[in-house]
């Protein structure tokens, strides 16, 4: 997110009236929104957008080689900021040599109480000088002056240099160059190098070069100071970064094509992050989030905030839970800083998407024939805004074979100053084109319309030309600057494509499924649960195993209606081949009092339910969900029974204890 954060008290309030709104209204509101955007033409280029000048009129005005120098120094700009050396900074700043900027060497001197030593140089003849060279602070050189006066020096030619330090001019006559500029380099509120840039032919260093060469001397400062003081936050945001790879899906069925861009910030890691998750039974989460700002609190942020996701997903929360207890989490982190997230639980086996949006941009939806359009998902607030007043709704959408559903960051829509309707007709016409199959094609140019905008206008040119006989060679202009250099972005950015694949054989397996809802004045609703279970069960392997879902679907079921003011919802599903098939049954309620296993007394009347859960299943557990629980048990029909049953206890999977993540909620005995 590029803004900053707002007080406290101004989020509540707006936050607060929000949430005052009703959902339908606010439903409305963005339905009409995304249509509006979705029905702009292809040509129109939408809000925001004009003709391309005529690029050859262009070249010979001033007003377009300045831009096009400044594109250049942007795009050293982001190259020093992932230098990760003083000599490949030097290196990257020595790309801005241009016919009216000669600039062909650079030194960089450290500077202490009482000498100048060299740290580093391009464009000079190697040396064994850089290890022994020492210079008094009081001798009478350029540097030295900028160190006493804290201003650059420049000097223009030849005769300026000898005449005002006779003494050193000696030193760079032997180099032959014209014009030299001694600069400050400022780390930390101090002077804590000095940089000489030299010029082959003579500079006026009017105002414009020296701007440029003080903007020039604060990208090598930075560089400098990460190269010396930063080695440890460097290492965290690449460390982050790199748990950010490619995560293939562990299941056949959905293709996943990710990118990350930075921040020029100088991390190569700012607030953003996807991931992609595993699931048990087949399922898929993938996740993208915008933690707000650049540095490294946010991205220190982003790492505890993601793992928390990934925990709470492992668990086996459903979208809505996942999103409620991330925003707790990262309001109790930091009560200033919010995030938005979009989390997806798939079902690649039928293409079923559940998503849980919290303040992030809707995704876009491609077809297999190009046509791109936003889906309008329903959300809540960012995460950690407003704690207390979670509430995530869950949209279910159906991704068909080659489609493919976009996330992404605001940065890949907002970035190079346009708004949300400009930026999407610039996604939708990169997104459209190319064939479904190539999935990081299409990633791939996503990026560069958004990261490389000049150069993908250039590579077009230069394939109209090509294919006109005119070749296609770009030449440097005038100046010596290619104009299909772009600027940088200012916002980072993460993608997340998402392919369901045709083609591929889904295996169908068999299912029954039983649902119901038992309310607290429906005495006979028990016995009603019971016979329907065992007409599910009718052609069971295993008779004694009948017995005991009856038994323990009884268990849980009675434990809310007599615990709770509750009603009791029952969903059993039976997949699998006959002979191999497995029953799992789950009873909810929206009570928030968590069960607890118990060791009653030969008289106690309760508290033997987790205990027969805890014999009796395959699995067990219990899975909270953003309102109330939900208690679940698994039988295999091919498991041979056991004279001796031991519990399922620690040893199965999932383990079978009370999630750790709520241990201040009441608890409950399951009887």
């Amino acid at each position: 997110m590029g803004k900053g954060a707002e007080g406290p008290v101004e989020r509540e309030q707006s936050a607060a009236g929000a949430a005052a709104d009703s959902a339908d209204s606010t439903d409305s509101t963005e339905v009409r929104q995304i249509d509006a955007m979705n029905r702009f033409g292809a040509g129109t280029g939408g809000p925001g957008t004009g003709a391309a000048p005529d690029s050859a009129a262009a070249a010979e005005t001033g007003p377009a080689q300045g831009r096009r120098r400044d594109a250049l120094l942007l795009e050293t700009g982001h190259a020093l900021a992932e230098a990760e050396s003083l000599p490949a900074a030097l290196t990257t700043v020595a790309r801005l040599f241009a016919p009216d900027f000669s600039l062909d060497g650079l030194v960089v001197f450290g500077v202490t109480d009482k000498f100048l030593n060299l740290l580093g140089q391009h464009g000079y003849a190697a040396s064994g000088a850089q290890g022994i060279f020492r210079m008094p602070v009081t001798t009478a050189f350029p540097a030295t002056d900028v160190v006493r006066s804290g201003r650059p020096v420049y000097l223009s030619s030849p005769g300026e240099y000898s005449a005002r330090y006779p003494a050193t001019w000696p030193l760079a006559a032997r180099n032959g160059r014209e014009s030299w500029a001694f600069l400050p380099l400022v780390t930390s509120g101090r002077i804590s190098a000095v940089c000489l840039m030299a010029f082959r032919r003579p500079m006026a260093f009017g105002a414009d070069e020296r701007a440029l060469l003080v903007l020039t001397a604060r990208l090598i400062a930075q560089a400098l100071e990460r190269t010396r003081t930063s080695s440890a936050e460097l290492a965290l945001s690449r460390g982050l970064r790199r748990s950010m790879g490619a995560a293939a899906p562990a299941v056949p069925g959905m293709t996943v094509a990710t990118r990350y861009v930075p921040t020029g910030g100088g991390l190569v890691v700012g607030g953003d992050w996807y991931d992609v998750i595993n699931l048990p039974e087949g399922r898929l989460a993938v996740v993208i989030g915008d933690v707000q700002g650049h540095d490294v609190h946010a991205a220190g942020l982003m790492a505890q905030l993601r793992t928390a996701v990934y925990a709470y997903a492992a668990e086996g929360h459903g979208p809505d839970a996942v999103l409620a207890r991330s925003s707790r989490f990262l309001a109790a982190l930091d009560e200033d800083r919010f995030a938005t997230c979009l989390y997806i639980e798939a079902e690649p086996s039928t293409g079923m998407l559940h998503i849980a949006r919290a303040g992030h941009p809707h995704p876009v939806l491609r077809l297999p024939d190009g046509t791109c359009m936003l889906k309008h998902v329903g959300g809540g607030l960012p995460l950690g805004l407003m704690p207390g007043t979670e509430d995530y709704p869950v949209t279910d959408l159906e991704l068909h074979p080659d489609e493919i559903l976009m996330l992404c960051t605001d940065g890949l829509i907002e970035t190079g100053g346009h708004d949300m309707y400009s930026g999407w007709v610039r996604v939708r016409d990169a997104m459209s084109p190319g064939p479904t199959e190539d999935l990081e094609g299409i990633a791939e140019r996503l990026i560069r319309a958004v990261h490389h905008p000049l150069a993908q206008s250039a590579q077009q040119e230069l394939d109209e030309r090509a294919a006109d006989g005119g070749g296609g060679q770009r030449e440097p202009d005038a100046a010596g600057v290619r104009a299909d250099l772009a600027p940088r972005n200012e916002d980072d950015i993460a993608l997340l494509l998402l392919r369901r694949d045709g083609g591929v054989q889904q295996r169908v397996v068999p299912e029954r499924k039983l649902v119901l809802t038992i309310e607290q004045d429906q005495a006979e609703g028990l016995s009603e649960a019971r016979a329907e279970l065992q007409a599910l069960l009718h052609d069971w392997a295993q008779p004694d195993q009948v017995d005991t879902a009856v038994l323990l679907t009884s268990e849980l079921v009675g434990n809310v209606l007599m615990h709770t003011d509750q009603s009791a919802a029952l969903a059993a599903s039976l997949t699998g081949q006959p002979g191999r098939r497995v029953l799992r049954v789950e009873v909810s309620d929206t009570g928030d009092e968590l069960p607890h296993q118990r060791t009653p007394g030969e008289m106690a009347s309760s508290g033997r339910g987790l205990m027969l859960l805890d014999i009796l299943s395959g699995q067990w557990s219990v899975r909270p969900e953003s309102e109330g629980k939900t208690v679940w048990f698994s039988l295999w029909e091919d498991e041979q029974p056991d004279e001796d049953p031991e519990p399922a206890g620690p040893g199965s999977s999932p383990s079978p204890s009370i999630p750790p993540d709520l241990p201040d909620l009441p608890e409950q005995d399951l009887a």
